[in-house]
């Protein structure tokens, strides 16, 4: 098992990382869950007397206030104290929830993250992102705040199948491109049944610790995270719209090939990086730019009327605040 200290809270990644939940000293306990984790992860949890469950549907197109408005309902009806603690035992979007309605209900109660997508152990959980969609905008209402702790158990992978991991995946394949050529190079080599997954989780946690360590606010350098997900958000709010939600990690590849397409690379860097996504895994079609007008136009990085982007210097290497207006893209 190893940690990984955070600003005010410790990462714990390792199969015996449930044993770090520690909740002697909270009035009550709440678990937050969909059927999928309450189904296969619930009962992976170290004994807990009484706790609350809340259960919620499944799908980012649940993260709404209408399903906030149901979590605090149930917190209320159960006299949830300041002294309570609400456990998010999911993927991002219970993660992103959770946090949120934690934060936001009687002005704040502690939360532990326990996330068991691959996506949610090396990106959602880690950082202090919390928030929700609304009007089909992503992330559109939320704050920062730090969880108690983050437990990351590789056990819960077993409950994945294989398109979800791929999914949580293109969030390691990120971090490879901005920040560690080297990793890109082992990855790119790499069949994907023969990873380790706790060796890969906790690079992929590191290299984001230590930019949100610099830069918690993403007022700077926690910026370079954004890469794909400017136009990977606006995809995915596209396909939300229209009822047929993709996966996160299908939007972001999809917007890590647009970004990279408008990035300072040469051709070869851009074709490897094309042809390595397109050759391993399977995505939708990628709607035009014109249909992603609307949802770009109020990307919450936008910047003097303009879309803002973090594009590609090389690979291993990134560079934020790249402006360019509709017309240009």
């Amino acid at each position: 098992m190893k940690e990984i200290k955070a600003i005010d809270y410790s990462i714990w990644i390792g199969e015996n990382s449930l044993s770090k939940l520690d909740i002697s000293t909270y009035s009550k306990v709440a678990i937050l869950v969909d059927e999928n984790t309450k189904r296969d992860c619930l009962y992976k949890l170290p004994k807990i007397e009484n706790p609350l469950i809340i259960e919620i549907k499944s799908g980012e197109e649940y993260k709404n206030i209408s399903t906030c408005n149901f979590i605090w309902e149930q917190l209320t009806i159960n006299n949830f104290d300041r002294n309570s603690l609400l456990i998010n035992l999911g993927g991002g979007v219970i993660g992103d929830m959770g946090g949120f309605c934690a934060v936001t209900y009687k002005r704040g109660l502690e939360f532990i993250h326990i996330p068991t997508t691959l996506l949610a152990m090396v990106d959602a959980s880690v950082g202090g992102k919390l928030g929700i969609d609304f009007k089909g905008f992503k992330n559109q209402i939320g704050l920062f705040h730090n969880p108690k702790a983050v437990l990351i158990s590789t056990e819960f992978l077993d409950t994945l199948d294989e398109s979800e991991l791929k999914s949580g995946f293109a969030e390691v394949i990120k971090h490879a491109l901005i920040l560690d050529n080297p990793l890109w190079i082992k990855l790119k080599n790499t069949t994907f049944t023969d990873l380790d997954w706790e060796d890969i989780i906790n690079h992929s946690v590191q290299i984001k610790n230590k930019i949100i360590l610099e830069d918690p606010f993403e007022k700077g350098e926690r910026k370079k995270l954004n890469f794909g997900h400017t136009f990977g958000h606006a995809i995915e709010s596209y396909y939300l719209e229209k009822g047929t939600p993709i996966s996160h990690g299908e939007a972001i590849f999809m917007g890590m090939i647009l970004e990279t397409g408008i990035s300072d690379l040469s051709e070869n860097e851009k074709n490897e990086i094309k042809d390595y996504i397109i050759s391993n895994f399977a995505l939708p079609y990628t709607p035009k730019k014109t249909y992603l007008h609307k949802f770009l136009i109020n990307d919450k990085k936008n910047q003097d009327g303009k879309i803002n982007f973090t594009l590609l210097s090389e690979i291993g290497n990134c560079s934020f605040d790249n402006l360019f207006s509709l017309d240009e893209l």
